[in-house]
């Protein structure tokens, strides 16, 4: 067996590295193009939790793409959406929206053939009928509970509704 110097020996550890890096970076890459696992797509619920916890973080950019990602919005209507959600608007209550609603979609023989099946009203229509009957702080709960806002953030929700 070949006895290496320390210059040698100090060539074949850069040369190895070099080669460990460039197999790194290709393995990476062809993950990122769509090799590695295939991601699920967001209930409804996660997208508006995760659209509206982006946008009250200032992360408006992220936002937009989550919206572009999951929904298939174009770049000025995925920015409208997240500056109606950053004002307090539900995500699904844009009218940029309207297509992709829960149930939007659903033929009539998928309809819900009962009201335990059916869908439930928005976040706006039911903080609307909770402050309707006097209790608006119950609203502010509900507001903060799917939304994750915070305390100032859902009482101005509500107030606005």
């Amino acid at each position: 067996m070949p006895s290496f110097g320390p210059l040698e020996l100090a060539i074949l550890v850069i040369l190895l590295a070099v080669v460990l890096v460039v197999v790194v970076g290709v393995v990476k890459g062809a993950r990122q193009a769509g090799g590695g696992t295939p991601v699920m797509p967001p209930s409804p619920e996660d997208l508006e939790r995760l659209v509206t916890q982006l946008t009250h973080r200032g992360r408006k950019i992220e936002a937009i793409k989550e919206l572009r990602t999951h929904v298939g919005l174009g770049l000025k209507e995925a920015k409208d959406v997240v500056d109606a959600v950053a004002v307090g608007h539900p995500l699904w209550s844009h009218p940029n929206m309207a297509r992709f609603r829960p149930g939007a979609l659903l033929s009539p023989q998928d309809a819900p053939r009962s009201p335990q099946d059916a869908p439930r009203a928005d976040l706006a229509t039911r903080v609307r009928e909770l402050k309707a009957t006097g209790r608006a702080e119950q609203a502010v709960y509900l507001v903060r509970g799917e939304t994750g806002m915070g305390q100032a953030e859902a009482e101005a929700f509500v107030g606005t509704l």
